[in-house]
């Protein structure tokens, strides 16, 4: 347990300086954050509104990393965005890029194939329809987590699969908790978080460069 909770950590830890520099981008990881918590409370109650509302809450957040991110070379850590890109443990712009592909498919598949080779019934209506695709955007949300958990039992290690797995379910929690002032410093003019540099997240500062970098 103290293996998985230390991955969790350099994991978060890693990613947030590697890829949370623009306030912008936290700010929008805030917005989404709240509304994955809305979505984890319908679950249970409205699966179908939950993957509608889970990938509006992904796009706002893949919004932050596509288009304010800082995509050149890293000045605070020292390092190459291909660099960043091939050791990050979840998913890279490629593979997201790969997952939104699935996710925009959904739709055109459905209305293709209104019972989805089966699974549902014929939709009565445009609402029923656009309930179908949040159930398929469920389980692509579903499928896409378990898919690259097990590629990193295989590429990595057990481990390494189910802290990741933990992490970008905590995530949301996690995103209130260190977001929340961005919008403010945002406001400002602080396009950049300017304190990234001298936060170590629980380590030394001798032990931050010693530190296990998204591996």
């Amino acid at each position: 347990m103290t293996s998985l909770s230390e991955k969790m950590r350099t994991q978060r830890w890693d990613d947030y300086r590697y890829y949370h520099q623009s306030r912008v981008n936290q700010t929008l990881h805030l917005i989404s954050a709240l509304l994955f918590l809305v979505t984890y409370a319908l679950l249970f109650k409205d699966p179908a509104m939950a993957g509608l509302l889970g990938w509006f809450a992904m796009l706002t957040r893949q919004t932050g990393h596509f288009f304010f991110e800082p995509n050149g070379y890293d000045e605070v850590n020292k390092v190459t965005n291909e660099y960043k890109e091939s050791i990050k443990v979840g998913y890279n712009q490629f593979r997201k890029i790969c997952l939104l592909m699935v996710w925009g498919l959904a739709p055109v598949v459905l209305f293709f194939f209104p019972t989805f080779f089966g699974v549902f019934t014929p939709p009565a209506d445009r609402i029923e329809f656009i309930r179908h695709v949040g159930l398929v955007w469920l389980a692509v949300a579903f499928g896409g987590a378990m898919f690259r958990m097990i590629q990193l039992f295989i590429t990595r290690d057990v481990p390494t699969g189910f802290s990741w797995v933990l992490k970008v379910l905590t995530d949301p929690f996690h995103n209130v908790v260190i977001y929340w002032k961005s919008p403010y410093y945002l406001l400002r003019g602080e396009k950049i978080d300017s304190t990234i540099a001298s936060q170590t997240w629980g380590y030394g500062d001798d032990e931050a460069e010693e530190a296990p970098r998204l591996t």
